[in-house]
């Protein structure tokens, strides 16, 4: 297995594990204790990731690159606001309209990068997408009730999340920035964004003060180590993105609602039905056939590109053609048929 496989692998099972794992915190948090306040902490988890990374800079971990301002902050800013419109979202639908908001990221995420992009998505591709976001439906979506404002606010959630999705994948790539780099130039505008809007958010959909809740010894542990996981959620969010592309992110997340589904289940003892498990096993159809599926097309385009390289290398002695016909080698001049071109094809 190649470096970049090594790292995509890795990528992926540090975002299952470390998202996994702040749900599961987070749950405790907000069912158990009364935290009810998620934007807010989620302004404090993009906090402590920056001060982290800030650290992390000191001690020359990584290089700090800076690029375009305007492309960081209006990218920052997108994420924060994205974040914020997803949990306006949950507060005025069911949570069944807000699992189908969540689902119409996939086909949303691709109509956009086939009509702006051109990426070209196979039919085998989207087959196992339909079958990954069906099961992922019967597991999860109970209830479908609708109204204006929640269907607006939900719509606004899934086109501003798939941007934000889409240009971590094409910043890294066109400013040649690795997900550390992005992940530290963006977090400022990401965190100041909801670190100003999450204390109004929250106390409009909770009617409740963050200031003003009683922070216990509990309360404080548990806020503390859903801060410390939130550093590895960032980063492995960034890291996948950049490594794979936003669908595929978005399939990994759907991983992680069956693996919570599971885990709820497990530890717990949340209500668990056949339908759970009907949608599960279906989902988990869907995500195997669209990982065989790219692996496919990821060898048959590495294929493609060897026979390509393969057709363009020339001889085991390069030739150039010198225009003016000038030949400095001896042994050249004296044979035309040892005629070296100058376009080397390498």
């Amino acid at each position: 297995m190649s470096g970049f496989q090594l790292g995509t692998v890795g990528a992926l099972s540090l975002s299952v594990v470390s998202s996994v794992s702040i749900v599961i915190c987070n749950k405790a948090l907000i069912t158990s204790l009364g935290f009810n306040f998620a934007t807010t902490l989620t302004s404090w988890h993009l906090l402590v990731t920056f001060c982290l990374l800030y650290v992390a800079l000191w001690m020359k971990l990584f290089e700090h690159k800076p690029f375009e301002a305007r492309a960081v902050m209006g990218f920052g800013v997108l994420n924060g606001i994205s974040i914020g419109l997803l949990n306006l979202s949950l507060g005025f639908n069911s949570v069944g309209f807000y699992q189908m908001t969540k689902l119409a990221i996939i086909p949303c995420t691709v109509f956009l990068q086939t009509i702006f992009f051109q990426k070209k998505f196979s039919r085998s591709i989207q087959f196992s997408l339909g079958i990954l976001l069906l099961g992922v439906g019967i597991a999860t979506v109970t209830d479908l009730q609708l109204n204006t404002l929640g269907s607006v606010l939900s719509l606004l959630a899934v086109l501003t999340t798939c941007i934000a999705q889409i240009m971590t994948n094409t910043i890294q790539k066109k400013f040649k920035v690795s997900s550390t780099q992005l992940l530290y130039q963006s977090c400022p505008y990401q965190a100041a964004t909801l670190f100003i809007a999450g204390p109004f958010l929250d106390a409009f959909l909770t009617k409740q003060n963050v200031f003003a809740f009683n922070y216990t010894p509990h309360v404080l542990v548990f806020i503390v180590l859903s801060c410390l996981i939130s550093v590895s959620v960032n980063f492995s969010t960034f890291l996948v993105i950049g490594k794979t592309s936003p669908v595929t992110y978005q399939v990994l997340g759907h991983l992680k609602t069956c693996l919570v589904l599971g885990f709820g289940y497990i530890l717990l003892r949340d209500p668990f039905s056949w339908r759970n498990i009907t949608g599960i096993f279906v989902a988990l159809v869907g995500m195997l056939l669209y990982s065989y599926c790219c692996t496919l097309e990821s060898q048959q385009k590495a294929s493609e590109a060897a026979l390509k390289l393969e057709d363009n290398t020339t001889d085991p002695l390069i030739r150039i053609e010198i225009e003016s016909g000038n030949v400095h080698n001896g042994a050249a001049a004296k044979d035309p048929g040892w005629s070296l071109r100058k376009d080397l094809h390498a």
